[in-house]
């Protein structure tokens, strides 16, 4: 008997698998109608893979504006269902493709930006003016000591410039993330603040030391935000704590202060938001740059109460054993 030849395999057709692995919604179609419609895409148009292909393209997403995009090709922003959605299309022939993203949270990002630079900005021109107003002052001859009050106000002014200066940076700066005790930043943030602590007779007290991995000018400016909150919010003479504990292999800060209870604790963390009772002047940007900060690290900021006081609570990455 002769043997029969062996029959190889046939080499398995190439797939397009990866293409239901993309975050975006994908359409493609031919003469138009549907040839392909992704994982993303099926959920998005609420029509399973199967009974998507051969239908018209009008038919899965329902809209006269995505039907037009793909004969003609090129780019354009939708608002559905609450999402603003990115449409791209484009044709080679018969052939052409729509690629939906959602941008929601990009544009989100943006608006908050755009609305953070405009306080930023309006309250950057009340120390400018006040500056203009020293310095014009003392162009003219009067006694010492007024043109010392002169001098001394100047100065309350350019701290109160460069602290809004470092506000809007904060978020711009590139990140220079090191190991570092939370004892260094806490030594830094007791130094700069002394001079409040003291004005208030505010006792303040810091939890036992973690290794921490972060920013050391950004960890700083979390600090002092979230301290200085509580200066401004808690009554004077009362002790403020700063506690520290590992959460797995996060270290977890919370700044404990005596003020009263917060109804809305989530909207603090919005642009150019300030609490019902604050007083004086204020941009209202401390805990929207402390979130974004914190975010920035991957780590979470949150508001909550502890028995009879406020906690605002951050965390950042750790690093186990401490020396």
């Amino acid at each position: 008997m002769t043997a029969q030849p062996q029959q190889l395999p046939h080499p398995p057709a190439p797939t397009d698998h990866w293409i239901d692995a993309l975050p975006q919604a994908v359409l493609l179609t031919e003469a138009g109608c549907v040839t392909r419609v992704n994982a993303a895409a099926a959920r998005l148009w609420n029509v399973p893979q199967e009974r998507a292909a051969g239908r018209p393209a009008l038919e899965i997403v329902r809209r006269h504006t995505l039907e037009a995009l793909l004969e003609r090709g090129g780019e354009l922003e939708l608002e559905a269902g609450g999402r603003t959605l990115r449409c791209t299309a484009t044709r080679d022939g018969e052939f052409a493709a729509l690629i939906v993203e959602d941008v929601t949270e990009h544009r989100r990002r943006e608006a908050e930006l755009r609305e953070a630079t405009a306080v930023l900005s309006h309250e950057f021109r009340t120390p400018v003016a006040a500056l203009r107003g020293v310095l014009e002052a003392l162009e003219y001859d009067m006694p010492p000591q007024l043109a010392q009050n002169f001098v001394k106000q100047g100065l309350q002014e350019t701290e109160r410039l460069a602290r809004l200066v470092e506000d809007l940076a904060v978020g711009f700066r590139p990140t220079r993330a090191r190991t570092l005790p939370l004892s260094e930043a806490f030594s830094r943030a007791e130094r700069l603040l002394g001079t409040e602590l003291a004005a208030r007779n505010t006792p303040l007290t810091f939890g036992p030391d973690h290794l921490v991995r972060a920013d050391p000018d950004k960890l700083l400016q979390v600090l002092l935000n979230l301290i200085e909150n509580a200066l401004k919010y808690g009554p004077a003479g009362q002790p403020i704590e700063v506690r520290t504990q590992e959460r797995g292999t996060w270290v977890e800060v919370s700044v404990l202060d005596h003020g009263a209870p917060i109804a809305d604790t989530e909207n603090l963390f919005r642009a150019h938001t300030r609490g019902q009772r604050a007083t004086g002047q204020g941009s209202g940007m401390g805990l929207y740059i402390v979130r974004s900060v914190v975010h920035g690290w991957g780590g979470q900021a949150w508001v909550e109460r502890q028995g009879e006081r406020n906690a605002f609570c951050f965390t950042l990455p750790g690093v186990s054993g401490l020396g």
